[in-house]
Formats: C-alpha cells, structure tokens, sequence
C-alpha cells in the first residue's frame, strides 16, 4: 500500500464530514428538507443561537410552532409584569457594562437593537418582550419558520455520525446534522396526592382579583408565579396561604435570581406583621385535599361556618389506608387530631403554583436527553457544554438547559443563556468547521491592564458567575486570552477549543460570590481589607493558576461549592462597594504581584529613563521595557505633545512645584500605603 494512501483516506473522510455540512440544497425527492443546523423554537435562546449561525453564514433553519417568537410570553407570566430589569440609566456609554444591567436584550452587532427600544419600565410589560422578539428577528432577518409544530424527533446514522429528523403536525419531515433544542420549559409541573383533581393550575386561574373576593385561598408553592398570584389577589381574598416542602428562599440572600424577588414577596409582609396570610410547609405528596362529606358543620353558637363545596387540607397518615376518594369524615381531618393545626380551616380553593418542566415527549428513544439529576428531573440532563448527556449533535439552549447552574448562577434566564449560547456556537464552529474558539493575541506586560478591563466591564462572566470564565494560556512572553469558557469543560478544552496548553500553564478568571452564610444586612456583610480578599462576600473576581488542565477526575473531586479544583495558585481580587476594581492598592498591585508569580516575570511599568539605566547595567532589562522602551515603543520626543499636556492642567507647573515639596498627581494614600513616592523609580533587580 503506498504510505500517502492513508493520508488520501484521511482526506476524504475530512471531506465527507465537511461536505454534509454544505448541503444547501433543502427540498429533497422524498419531500424531506435538510439543514445544517435545526434550531427548535424562536424564543429568546433559539432566535440568539440564530442570530450567531446567521452572523458566521451557516446553513440554518428556525422552527416555531407558534404563528410568532416568543409565544411563552403572550401568557406568562399570567400577571403581566415582567422581574429581569431593565436598567436603562447605569450613567455609562459603554455597551458591554451596560449588559450587566440589562437582563432582557439579545446579544447582537447592533447597537440599537436593545429591549429599552420596546419598554421603559424598570420592570417592564410581558406583552413587551415578544414585539421585541418580532424586531430581533425582522432586522436581524433570521431564518424563521412559523407554524410548524413538530411532534416527533428520532436519531438516524449518516456520514457524519448521526442526524436527527424531525417530523410536524403534517407528516413532513426535516433533517439536520445538528439540532438546537431551545423549545424552553411550558409543561406545568404536577404533583399527584389524593384530592389533587381539585387543584386549579396557574396557567388556568382567572387573573381578575374580583373573583376571589373574601375567600380563603390556599397556593401550593412558594416561587415566583406563586407569590405573584398571592399579590394580585391579597387585596380581596380573606386569607391567602402558601405551602410547599420548603422555607421561601430570597433572591437577596441567595444571589439567585429564581428564587423569590423583592418585587413579589408583599405576602411575607402580611404574614410576619399578623394580617390573616401565612407560610407553611408540607411535603405535597403527604397532603389530601378533600371535601367533608357532611355539607355543613354546626359550632358554638348554631352558626354554620363551612360554604358548601369548600377543600379541606389533611394529610395522609390521618385518612383510610388506600384512600383514592376526595371525601373526608370529620375523624379524617387534622383539626379532630391536633387542634391547634394550621390549615385547619377550609379553603374556597386550592391554586398550584409549581412551575414548569421540559417537553421530553417528542423525543423517541434513540434521540431523548436524560433526565436531570437535580431539579425534580425537570429538566434535561446535558453535558458542561450543553450537549445531550448519550446524544451527540442534540445540543440544549436557554432555561431548558438550567440544570448546569440550577439555583447557583443565570443560565436559566435570559441575561444568563444568551452568553452560554454564545459560547455553544463557539463549540459548533471549532467541531464542525475548524474555527477555533476566538482569543486575543496579548503580549504577557499587557495582560494586567486587559484583566483589568475585562473585571470592570464584561457582561457574560459577571452574570454566569461560577459557570463561564476567561481562559488565560500563558506563551512566555505572550499569551492567548479567551472569553467566556464553560469551566466545567476544562478537562476538554483542547478538543472543544482548539487550542492547546503550553508548560507555562493557565490562568482561569471567574467571577464568585463568597460561600459563607452571614447576615447579608448585617455589619459586617462586607469585606473592605485586600489583604483578606479571600473572604470576600459580594460578587468578585478571582484568578486560578494552573500549570497543566484539571483532569475530569480532578474536576469531580472538587472542594464542595468550588466552581473549580484547588489550583497551584489563586488570587481573590477584594470585592468593591461600586463593582469597579481599579484601586491601585487593593485591587491593582495586588493583582499584580500574583500574575508575577505566575509568569515568573517582573511586570512593572517603568519611566523610559529606568529602561534606559537597566538596558546599560543588566543582561535582561525588566519585559515591559523589552517590549516597549527597547522596541522603540512609547511617545516619540515631540514639543506639541508637552505643551498640549501642559494646557490641559495634567502636569504641576513650575510655580505650582515650588508651593509644595509633595507632588499633587499622587494621592496621599500611596504615602498611607507605605508607597514611597518620588519622580524617579527606584530599582532593585
């Protein structure tokens, strides 16, 4: 055999796979069309996957089965009013910082195309979003298909490994190499216990408070849609209680933005300063709701205190066994047990309020994700790079892909799936077309000032905190910087990327919110001491080392609520009041001083006069003054330039120098600091 034929195979294997990825030929004989890539559902996380394969020009189609985008939100949520802010006025131009407080625009290269086009409103509208959706689309002109509802997705072999065909409401079939699932989370959760056919569900509630007047409401669940309904309806109903198996969790104290929201938690009011509402709980599986089979109950008095028709709440250990009936004897009621019990009264209805759960009934076997480990297994189990735990090419978007982060970080919500998008299609280009994953070429004295920028403004890991890191491959004298890695994926990251390590090893930026549990309105909340940085509480930068990838193994064996394995070296930037970390003592030399033991190397900026001194006096001069003074770098000699700096007041004048032996452009911390302050540096090497 001759020695190039397996490089000829090689070549043609190449070409098969790449060539089944340039098939735009999209009506077949058989009525069948085929894409690259099938995005299922024009919400936001479907309609922001489109916008990054239209931007690289892949072949794609968008199906809905909705006559628009965004149909989720025509309905939900059923009150209307919107809980992702919409921070307009930050007192900043710059577009990404701007991110950080804008939770409902899509990523796009248009400046304009932001949500504050469509709404105002600090919490804004629902009806609000799909116009926006409608205008993302229409200026974008992304590939949408409407109408088309598919109800089955089954797995087959091709030359690429396997498609998926999808098949509609018209027997027609698509097929694609690779399918985008973004079809979010619509199915109202359940759960069955004896008497649960007399629940009403939240998506079928009347949503006029008048319907409620005077009656004793019970809600199951304790989130957002229940404590939403609760305060649209506390103003007419007599009572209004909440049970779920667990105490309400706060947004503000868990720095999850699924749990309860300040915008939504009137009720805790009620309840804790004695106005008939209240809070228990209960395991739903262990509760009956039952009707007393006598229509009235005489009290004290000869009054009749039960309406006809009401709901008792009991629980199961104190009814028949084997009991399936909604009908209940007064011996089979708590209150005949325990008097005192706290739902012994009845209840005109019961509301379940338990969210939703991911549509897993149109995948056939050979194509079905997992079910989710956490999360009640309501969502679909999916790798850290968001493809289907056992189905390759099927990758999960937006809120049905929460389980990553469920209850720690974003990705369940818009400002949190549009950066994990992004970061999918990264993984797409880099597998499928050879792009690797996009870095930033820096020289290793530059890096500092790049970290710098990047802590101050970036948008994706400031809201996936924990979840989506920069990436730092250190070269030496240079290095490669990389936005918004999944950091979970570090095992995998030459395979995923492109890009390979260097024995200089890596530097991985996140951002963590401290894992003590303090009083987040106490005095002592936060930490202002760089020199215990670590112990930061707030939302704050920190920079792990590593000489080589973290191995999966590593990754599993974590330190507990550690986004990562114990590295070589960390560094915990102090956490900041206002979120700016530029002091040039608590965050800057610091910083530092750790990327120095990093790269082994002095990283100080120097005066081009010390360049000078140390080009003369050492064989290696200091790498900021290789790189810039000795490269003919920096300002050239230039009268203009110094008169220019002179006019504009940023240099002391000689009258102003006589006044004072101190110089005004230094801030008299350096001196508290301990920092020697004088015109020239003084150099140990």
């Amino acid at each position: 055999m001759d020695s190039s034929s397996p490089c000829l195979i090689l070549l043609i294997l190449i070409g098969c796979v790449e060539c089944s990825f340039e098939n735009h030929h999209h009506l077949h004989h058989n009525g069948t069309r085929r894409y690259d890539y099938c995005v299922l559902g024009a919400g936001p996380a479907g309609l922001q996957m489109g916008y990054f394969l239209s931007k690289a020009k892949r072949d794609y189609i968008i199906l809905e089965r909705n006559s628009g985008p965004g149909s989720f939100f025509n309905k939900y949520p059923r009150h209307r009013k919107l809980i992702s802010i919409n921070k307009i006025h930050t007192g900043r131009q710059n577009r990404e910082f701007n991110l950080r407080h804008d939770w409902n625009s899509l990523l796009s290269d248009k400046p304009d195309l932001l949500f504050q086009r469509v709404s105002g409103e600090f919490y804004p509208p629902a009806d609000a979003f799909p116009l926006y959706l409608s205008m993302y689309v229409k200026e974008l002109g992304l590939k949408v298909q409407y109408g088309v509802d598919i109800g089955r997705i089954r797995a087959v072999p091709s030359a690429a490994g396997r498609s998926y065909i999808l098949t509609d409401q018209h027997a027609s079939d698509y097929t694609c190499s690779v399918l985008l699932v973004a079809t979010g989370l619509w199915v109202p959760q359940k759960v069955e216990f004896v008497g649960s056919d007399l629940v009403e569900g939240y998506e079928s509630i009347s949503t006029n408070p008048e319907d409620y007047r005077n009656q004793a409401v019970l809600i199951l669940g304790k989130g957002n849609s229940a404590f939403e309904t609760a305060q649209s309806i506390m103003g007419r109903a007599s009572r209004v209680h909440m049970l779920s198996s667990s105490p309400v969790r706060l947004a503000w104290q868990t720095h999850y933005v699924g749990d309860l929201r300040a915008v939504n938690n009137e009720l805790i009011d009620t309840y804790q300063l004695k106005s008939l509402d209240g809070l228990v709980e209960a395991r739903l599986e262990k509760i009956v709701i039952a009707q007393r089979k006598e229509n009235g109950v005489r009290r004290s008095g000869g009054r009749k205190t039960e309406r006809k028709g009401q709901l008792y709440v009991t629980l199961n250990k104190y009814t028949q066994e084997e009991k399936n009936s909604s009908d209940v004897t007064g011996e089979e009621l708590p209150g005949y047990h325990i008097d005192n019990f706290s739902m012994r009264k009845p209840y005109d209805r019961v509301i379940r309020c338990l969210g939703f759960r991911f549509n897993f009934s149109i995948f056939d076997s050979s194509s079905c994700p997992p079910n989710s480990e956490n999360a009640k297994g309501r969502l679909p189990g999916v790798t850290a790079w968001y493809e289907g735990k056992d189905t390759p090419g099927l990758f999960v978007l937006g809120t049905a892909a929460h389980s990553r982060d469920y209850r720690s970080s974003a990705g369940g919500f818009v400002h949190g799936f549009r950066y994990t998008a992004r970061a999918v299609h990264h993984v797409l280009e880099q597998r499928y077309h050879s792009n690797w994953w996009p870095s930033t070429k820096l020289l290793t004295t530059q890096l500092q000032s790049w970290i710098l920028k990047r802590v101050g403004e970036a948008s994706g890991p400031y809201q996936m905190f924990e979840v989506l890191g920069d990436v730092i491959l250190l070269r030496g004298s240079h290095c490669e910087y990389m936005e918004e890695f999944p950091i979970q994926a570090l095992p995998q990251f030459s395979s995923l990327s492109g890009h390979e390590i260097s024995s200089h090893g890596l530097i991985v930026l996140v951002m963590q919110y401290g894992k003590n549990k303090i009083d987040y309105l106490g005095r002592g909340r936060a930490q202002t001491d760089w020199t215990k940085a670590w112990k930061s509480n707030f939302l704050h930068p920190v920079l792990y080392y590593y000489d080589k990838l973290p191995t999966e193994e590593e990754m599993k064996l974590r330190p507990h609520g550690w986004p990562l394995p114990r590295p070589k070296a960390i560094h915990h930037m102090v956490e900041d009041f206002l979120t700016e970390w530029e002091g040039p003592i608590s965050h800057i030399q610091p910083l530092r001083r750790f990327l120095e033991h990093c790269v082994q190397t002095d990283l100080r900026a120097f005066y081009a006069e010390s360049c000078f001194r140390a080009s003369l006096t050492h064989r290696t001069p200091p790498l900021f003054c290789q790189q810039g003074y000795l490269k003919q770098q920096g300002l050239s000699h230039n009268g203009q330039l110094r008169q220019h700096v002179l006019d504009a007041g940023l240099t002391p004048t000689e009258q102003d120098a006589g006044k004072s032996g101190a110089d005004p452009t230094f801030p008299n911390y350096l001196a508290q600091a301990g920092a020697s302050v004088s015109s020239g540096l003084k150099i140990d090497f």
